[in-house]
């Protein structure tokens, strides 16, 4: 089954259902790590976001390590999170560590938020 739209960590393009769209991404940019003052997504834990014509939601991710304390909650939370959205059918969040976290993967938002330059 071919996606409606592959959101990744660069580019957000326009899609039949932007306002869906829309509302998945402010939906990831609520939660954050609770040890670092930066959403997730700013953060580059999201690797893929993929919404599918029955509006079933796939998020891939990633955590900042693999011992990460909140490993059992994040992904929980992503989930939760979009499965309030007014018209999601399902969500599914795959955590993977391939590639692994690097703070390079941060938005410059984030870089500056967290003093990185």
């Amino acid at each position: 089954m071919e996606p409606v739209e592959n959101i990744d960590q660069k580019k957000v393009s326009d899609t039949v259902i932007p306002d869906l769209q829309e509302k998945v991404l402010a939906a990831i940019k609520t939660v954050y790590d609770p040890e670092i003052p930066v959403d997730i997504y700013e953060l580059g834990l999201i690797y893929e976001i993929n919404i599918y014509p029955v509006n079933n939601v796939y998020i891939q991710m990633t955590l900042t390590s693999p011992s990460c304390p909140s490993a059992e909650v994040i992904p929980g939370e992503v989930e939760q999170k979009i499965k309030t959205i007014e018209g999601i059918n399902d969500v599914k969040v795959e955590v993977t560590f391939d590639p692994p976290y690097s703070q390079d993967m941060m938005s410059e938002a984030a870089k500056l938020e967290l003093g990185f330059l």
